[in-house]
């Protein structure tokens, strides 16, 4: 498993994500992490606070993960308002 930082642009301000830290097998996988992933399909969500659609996800590899990390979510940056 690998860690990568994930960032938006799209949706700034309140109520917001900016970026996260996430572990995933590959790029692809990473990039359609979402921070509301406990709503069915929060790519639907008309807004979440986080972009419309993981094209708009800007990916950057970080490194590799130990081998007890699970994949998903390790840290997110909400703004609350």
């Amino acid at each position: 498993m690998k860690l990568y930082h994930l960032r938006q642009t799209e949706n700034r301000g309140y109520d917001t994500y900016s970026d996260m830290v996430v572990c995933a097998s590959n790029e692809d996988a990473a990039r359609l992490i979402h921070p509301s992933s406990w709503q069915e399909d929060p790519w639907k969500d008309q807004y979440s606070g986080w972009c419309s659609c993981p094209e708009n996800v800007k990916v950057q590899y970080i490194g590799e993960a130990a081998d007890n990390v699970l994949e998903g979510i390790i840290c997110a940056s909400f703004h609350a308002g």
